[in-house]
């Protein structure tokens, strides 16, 4: 088993040992950590060591008549394991991680074994054929006019697929809202299914929306309608969008289901892992990795995706700062893709700078005139205190209402969930620091820093 970044460029400083919870942020899942947790002794391990360029090793007694050889190179992070298991990273590399964090005698600079230095040069050359392609030099790329009747071909099938979308909403609305109760989910997923063979997945994707709010409870008919007319603006866009601004129709491509490429000048900064996060749809597993550059103030969201019952590769420890360039995509979006890494993460020693919930809103608000199916907005809350009230939690302005305060109700995975409990108790009643999404339906907490540790990310998720 092995799996690495997808551009990481050379092998650099190692910097300081990451924290036991950065490590643990990195488990694809609960099972991962807790089997990791248990390997992070020196019992299992032997012909530990680290080197300065990033590499971590040992070799972990399984099993079997052979250990396991474990290798990670934390400027990615990076994972080779010969166990095989298909998770990434597995308890091994988890494991060695935790040991090397919390134990800097039985992890000790040494120099790397034969076995280690295969996987750590292969990890040299691909990252140069990778710098050579980005340059042009590298191996020829596909057809240009290929690729361009490919996209063509797709386009008229997007097209075909959201007129019969439109055709569809309209016999919804000709019949009144009240028959999409009567007439259940089949016909709803039917419909998603002829969006799925347009090559449309953002369409699809929002019929299944649609499809869940019948009978989902009180006032489930304004919900429906306003989602229709998203829908329907949706539509209406991409059968347009050769009329629409540049910025604008790189959104609308996107929504579809459309990939939009990465493109640009890279920025390089020193950028925050905010939070890390999996969502599935029992397909597919997305993450989403939130950093916040400290010199550029932007906000920049990594996706990676794995089939179900695999965890995506990409993975960054949650509370770290890397100095690293990033490439945006086209579009409305703050996705970008991970590009070369200068040095290994190292302690975020400040959260991110925050407003208040005012501020927040505005920003929701400016971004919805971008984009305007945008669910949340990534922001940061600064001197905000967690309140339950009779209608669920909210993060409120430690200011007063009458100088000016507001507050946002809870939403999201948060609610009902360890991490709302994790930020009352760093609150304790004083104002946190909170980084999450605002959106239409409120607020969801991702992580959390207080006054007395500002340096200590709490996960919230």
């Amino acid at each position: 088993m092995s799996v690495e970044a997808p551009t990481v460029e050379g092998m650099n400083t190692q910097g300081v040992r990451w924290t036991a919870d950065q490590v643990l942020a990195l488990a694809p899942d609960d099972a991962s950590r807790r089997a990791g947790s248990k390997l992070g002794t020196a019992g299992p391990w032997s012909g530990t060591g680290s080197g300065g360029d990033g590499a971590v090793w040992g070799l972990c007694r399984g099993s079997g008549s052979k250990p396991y050889r474990t290798v990670v190179d934390t400027t990615g992070p990076a994972y080779s394991c010969s166990c095989p298991s298909r998770k990434f990273p597995c308890k091994h590399a988890l494991g060695l991680l935790l040991l090397w964090a919390t134990d800097t005698a039985a992890v000790a600079g040494t120099e790397v074994p034969d076995w280690a230095t295969g996987w750590l040069e292969g990890r040299r050359e691909r990252a140069a054929v990778r710098a050579l392609a980005a340059e042009g030099t590298g191996p020829a790329t596909a057809d240009p006019e290929a690729a361009r009747r490919r996209a063509e071909r797709r386009s008229a099938r997007i097209t075909s697929g959201a007129e019969e979308l439109e055709q569809r909403l309209a016999d919804l609305l000709r019949g009144g809202l009240a028959s999409a109760e009567r007439s259940g989910y089949g016909l709803w997923e039917e419909t998603a299914a002829r969006m799925v063979d347009a090559q449309a997945p953002g369409l699809a994707g929002r019929v299944r929306e649609l499809g869940a709010i019948p009978g989902s409870g009180p006032g489930w008919p304004v919900r429906l309608l306003e989602e229709c007319a998203l829908t329907h603006l949706l539509d209406r866009a991409w059968l347009s969008v050769d009329r629409l601004p540049g910025p604008l129709a790189a959104t609308v491509r996107t929504r579809v289901g459309l990939t939009a490429p990465a493109e640009g000048p890279s920025v390089r900064d020193h950028w925050l892992v905010l939070a890390q996060y999996d969502t599935g749809d029992g397909k597919l597993t997305t993450r989403r990795i939130w950093l916040h550059g400290r010199a550029t103030g932007r906000t920049a969201l990594l996706l990676s995706f794995g089939a179900v019952g695999r965890a995506p590769q990409l993975a960054l420890p949650v509370g770290a700062v890397i100095d690293a360039a990033l490439t945006p995509h086209a579009g409305a979006g703050l996705r970008a893709e991970l590009g070369e890494q200068f040095t290994a993460p190292a302690p975020l020693d400040v959260p991110p700078p925050g407003g208040t919930v005012g501020d927040a809103l505005t920003a929701y608000g400016l971004a919805l005139r971008e984009d305007p199916w945008l669910d949340s907005w990534p922001v940061t809350l600064s001197d905000v205190v967690p309140i339950p009230t009779d209608h669920g939690w909210q993060l409120a302005d430690a200011t007063p209402a009458a100088d000016g305060g507001a507050a946002l109700p809870l939403s999201g995975p948060a609610l009902g969930r360890p991490g709302l409990w994790r930020l009352a108790a760093l609150s304790g009643g004083g104002p946190v620091t909170v980084f999450g999404e605002c959106g239409h339906r409120g607020f969801t907490p991702l992580a959390a820093w207080s006054a007395e540790t500002p340096g200590e990310t709490v996960p919230l998720h």
